[in-house]
């Protein structure tokens, strides 16, 4: 399979198991899972041809981990970052590392210190262990800036901290005070 089939692939399931799974008549429940088959059959109304090999092989070569599959086989879904509403994942408070990263545009450095980060249309604010990471997630929205975070000294002061399967931080906002341009 090519990199392009796959990227394109990955993109598509980000969008319709993260944010508008109605796009393609795809129902998820309050977890995010969707049944396989009806994401293969949807996709296949919107004109895309999805199979099981391509969802797996999408799954299992993602360097993000953005997807996983149910034990049992049958249903996908996003492991963060939803925007749909009808999707609340449980994640288990954990204790963070001393700093995190977020990588942004400098274009949103003047809302993001007059209201610090806010997940806007996600549920959770997302950020990284790795300076790196935090990078090339900002990359995709301009000239990049990376913020630290005290993400420590935040939870030190009451906010609650949550790790998505595939490693990245989430929270609820992060104030400004608490953050530091690199």
């Amino acid at each position: 399979m090519s990199k392009k089939l796959l990227d394109e692939t990955s993109k598509f399931l980000s969008f319709v198991l993260r944010h508008q799974p109605q796009a393609i008549g795809l129902t998820l429940d309050s977890d995010g899972w969707a049944n396989i088959d009806a994401l293969i059959h949807g996709a296949a109304r919107d004109g895309r041809n999805l199979d099981r090999d391509l969802i797996e092989t999408v799954v299992a070569s993602s360097d993000k981990k953005r997807f996983a599959i149910s034990t049992d086989g049958l249903c996908i879904r996003a492991v963060q970052g939803h925007s749909t509403k009808t999707v609340e994942l449980q994640f288990d408070e954990k204790h963070p590392p001393q700093t995190l990263y977020h990588g942004t545009a400098t274009r949103f450095l003047d809302s993001i210190n007059e209201q610090g980060l806010i997940p806007g249309s996600r549920h959770h604010v997302h950020l990284s262990e790795e300076i790196v990471t935090a990078t090339s997630v900002g990359q995709r929205y301009g000239s990049v800036v990376v913020l630290a975070v005290a993400a420590q000294q935040m939870q030190e002061g009451g906010f609650k901290f949550y790790q998505a399967e595939n490693g990245v931080w989430l929270t609820d906002h992060v104030p400004a005070r608490f953050m530091t341009k690199l």
